[in-house]
């Protein structure tokens, strides 16, 4: 540094250089689609996204059939909801592992950073919302002595 500086009055005239903000660009594969991996609990969701008539299709299976409850359904659609692209894009789901509830998060973890690799300037709405924060929350592992993670087994005198 070859400036010198006799006060701080100096020294607070001094404009600090400002990081560059990160600059997100469009990610796509050589199909023209969008992937991301998505992660809820146990289970881990591999979507891919494409312009199209809205088809979601989820291990091979239409989304009524594989999510047949309508809270799993809803779930899934709402990052499409919040970016208002329902209907604009197919969605190509493999997902494996935890449960379905586990699995509809996976999914809509996984959707939502497709949907910013597709459309960046997407991120700052569905960054708002929560949905490309992965869910870190998972089963506390069972511990000895215990009967489950921390249920003990039952005391008695007699």
């Amino acid at each position: 540094m070859s400036d010198t500086f006799s006060s701080l009055q100096d020294l607070k005239n001094v404009a600090a250089p400002q990081p560059a903000a990160p600059v997100h660009v469009q990610k796509l594969d050589k199909h023209g689609r969008a992937y991301a991996t998505g992660k809820r609990k146990d289970a881990v969701a591999r979507v891919w996204i494409k312009p199209g008539a809205g088809r979601v299709v989820v291990n091979e299976k239409p989304l009524e059939v594989y999510f047949a409850r309508p809270v799993l359904r809803m779930i899934l659609q709402q990052p499409l909801g919040v970016a208002k692209r329902v209907g604009q894009y197919d969605v190509t789901v493999s997902v494996a592992g935890g449960g379905l509830s586990g699995q509809a998060g996976a999914v809509r973890h996984g959707l939502a950073k497709a949907l910013t690799h597709y459309e960046p300037d997407l991120r700052p709405i569905l960054k708002s919302e929560g949905f490309l924060t992965r869910d870190s929350r998972v089963v506390e592992r069972k511990k000895y002595g215990k009967k489950k993670a921390r249920r003990s087994f039952q005391f008695s005198k007699r």
